[in-house]
């Protein structure tokens, strides 16, 4: 058999066999996670929040995340992804579900800080794994793949988030106890599942051939070999990288405005729609997040193809910063709701060249504290961004210049990662493989 056939039989099928898996592991998880925004109107009514409460407790999630990531992922390095993976799932869902225990700031602060904690280790950790799976030529388009998870899971999740909330009053419960209790569900199962199903690595998969496991071990020890051969990083040397202190501070900017967007979107789109039932916004609020899943697999597909990461993150940066301006402004309805399309394709088809670039020239420990530090600093942002959007509403009683924050922000944000050195050895041969 042809080499070339081996390999887009292998790559295809660890392609079937594992991202559709984890893609509905992460719906669950980033439902739980930004289903606060859907349950935002009732719940603050009820609670007696402002809109900056709201903020700081949508983004104090960001804060248990950032303190527990790295930890987390150096130790499913050690003990696997089947185990931890499945231990982070099984608890985010049931703290997910004690959401519905809040009474007031301190119950709500409290619990998504214990989310966020829960959760920490889950992104990066599947990012890391994934590198175990997968030649360089290929992460791009298969963390766009598994990121359309976060995408979908609005998709989806938009709709069903409007039918709970009209179950209110069922059995005493508000609607946006329904919301919590019912979405947290799936989480907990799915955590079982990994723990019966996931590989730990391709040794441990069965439906792998000889054949098949032969050339993909050979070619990631190849890939590992060449990045080390460059420079042999020690988890301390990755921690205190240039190259990683700028990951950081440009995933930072993207977080600020993505996550500024996402906990206030099913607002926006009420606004731009006036009058529309919680049913009805849910639906419309699905619409940008279908749009971008063909956008963002087709952007991480370019940057496969061209073997470059850093022009197709700040391209895609720079469009959602011109969809959040543009959100801002006065418009109709239909405008609007394109306008908020452009943001959150931009958001998400960021995301795939990023950690394309971010894996590039790390390894082994390295690399997965190295992940799990521009993962857990970046996504700091999480606070910033939601905050931001609340305390200005506050403030000035509406969210356009939040907004235009989020877009000078995420503008910056673009600029800054074309600054970014990359390794050029291995840029060309993933350029090669790609190409074929």
């Amino acid at each position: 058999m042809e080499p070339i056939d081996l390999e887009e039989r292998v790559i295809s099928k660890i392609a079937w066999k594992l991202i559709p898996f984890l893609c509905v592991c992460y719906m669950s998880a980033f439902l739980d996670r930004v289903n606060v925004g859907f349950a935002k109107d009732q719940m603050i009514a009820d609670l007696g929040l402002s809109n900056a409460v709201y903020g700081a407790g949508a983004g104090i999630f960001f804060i248990g995340y950032f303190l527990f990531e790295v930890p987390s992922n150096l130790i499913l390095e050690r003990v696997g992804a089947r185990i931890w993976i499945a231990r982070i799932m099984i608890v985010w869902g049931v703290i997910s579900a004690c959401m519905i225990f809040v009474e007031g700031p301190v119950t709500f602060y409290a619990l998504r800080f214990l989310l966020g904690a829960a959760e920490a280790g889950f992104f990066p950790g599947v990012i890391f794994y994934m590198t175990h799976w997968f030649p360089a030529a290929y992460r791009s388009r298969t963390t766009a793949a598994f990121m359309t998870a976060a995408v979908l899971s609005n998709v989806f999740g938009s709709p069903l988030s409007g039918v709970l909330l009209e179950l209110d009053g069922i059995l005493g419960l508000r609607g946006w106890k329904w919301l919590f209790l019912i979405e947290a569900i799936p989480s907990v199962l799915l955590g079982v599942a990994v723990f019966l199903r996931l590989p730990k690595s391709p040794r441990d998969a069965k439906w792998l051939e000889p054949e098949e496991l032969r050339w993909l071990l050979n070619r990631l020890d190849a890939e590992r070999a060449a990045v080390e051969a460059g420079h042999t990083m020690t988890l301390r040397q990755a921690f205190t990288d240039s190259r990683v202190i700028v990951l950081c501070l440009v995933y930072f900017t993207a977080v600020i405005g993505g996550y500024g967007l996402d906990f206030f979107q099913p607002t926006l789109i009420k606004q731009a729609f006036p009058g529309a039932t919680p049913k009805l916004v849910g639906v419309i609020n699905a619409v940008p997040p279908l749009f971008a899943v063909f956008v963002m697999i087709l952007h991480g597909r370019s940057s496969d193809r061209r073997a470059e990461r850093k022009v197709h993150f700040a391209a895609a940066v720079w469009w959602a910063s011109a969809g959040l301006f543009l959100a801002s402004l006065p418009l109709p309805s239909g405008v609007a709701l394109a306008a908020l399309a452009l943001a959150v394709s931009g958001r998400w088809s960021a995301v795939a060249p990023f950690w394309g670039l971010s894996t590039a020239f790390l390894s082994g420990t390295a690399a997965a504290g190295a992940i799990a530090l521009i993962n857990s600093v970046g996504n700091l942002g999480g606070f910033a961004g939601p905050y931001i959007m609340g305390w200005f509403k506050d403030t000035t009683g509406d969210y356009r210049i939040g907004l235009r924050i989020l877009a000078l922000v995420m503008f910056l944000g673009g600029a800054l990662a074309l600054t970014i050195r990359t390794t050029r050895g291995l840029r060309e041969s993933s350029g090669a493989a790609g190409a074929r």
